[in-house]
């Protein structure tokens, strides 16, 4: 079953007095259980791709449909519902810096819980906590955490309402090679137990090593969609 479609979508940001494509008649799917890596140099695509996955921006011609409702179609009621069908951890840091490590994922967890014992929330957040290492960090504040420690809370922030799909933008970036295998290898366990993965990343090591799925952008074109494929591969 698909989980994301897209059809002939483009979706442009002007540039000066230029239209400068960030998605150009792009045509793919992505099955639920997928593990895909999205790769390209700076300003190929990646990022809006992700957003118009998820339904956080609009294109400008084409149709996207998740699970095989279209997007255009929804009420703002099952937006907000199909909101909660993703896991996200986006490029640019995203936790609250004056609360823990707990509270940062406890206050994530409330989204679409308001009917939900406080101690079934808190269960969720003690178990997403244990998955990702984080345990003994959870009084913590992000300033006092490492950029790798940091990224492992995010992460389970993205995972602690269960996701079915979860979207990662250069979740590597920046760390240390111990923390890349880390939460590569994270990730991949998360695969394992059905999540469907989307990842945008200039890591050649992870994506040739792991072998999924690679949709490759140049210019918002997809030019490469390769199963099992390596970095760079087109056919």
């Amino acid at each position: 079953m698909a989980a994301i479609e897209l059809e002939n979508v483009d979706k442009f940001y002007r540039w000066d007095t230029r239209r400068q494509p960030a998605a150009n008649n792009i045509t793919l799917s992505v099955g639920q259980g997928e593990f895909v890596f999205l790769i390209g140099g700076s300003g190929a695509g990646k990022s809006t791709l992700l957003h118009l996955m998820t339904g956080g921006i609009r294109p400008e011609r084409g149709t996207v449909r998740l699970y095989g409702q279209d997007y255009a179609k929804m009420s703002e009621k099952r937006r907000q519902a199909a909101a909660l069908m993703f896991g996200y951890v986006w490029q640019e840091p995203q936790l609250m810096k004056r609360r823990t490590v707990f509270e940062n994922i406890y206050l994530t967890a409330l989204v679409g819980e308001h009917k939900c014992r406080n101690a079934t929330v808190r269960e969720r957040v003690q178990k997403v906590l244990g998955l990702t290492g984080m345990t003994q960090y959870a009084a913590m504040r992000p300033e006092e955490l490492s950029l790798g420690q940091c990224r492992r809370v995010e992460l389970s922030r993205a995972l602690v309402n269960n996701p079915s799909i979860l979207i990662l933008d250069e979740i590597t970036s920046n760390l240390d090679p111990d923390n890349v295998w880390d939460i590569t290898f994270l990730l991949d366990e998360i695969h394992r137990q059905g999540t469907t993965i989307i990842m945008a990343t200039h890591s050649r090591s992870i994506v040739n090593i792991m072998r999924r799925r690679v949709i490759t952008l140049v210019n918002g074109e997809v030019i490469g969609d390769v199963r099992r494929g390596r970095y760079g591969d087109i056919v």
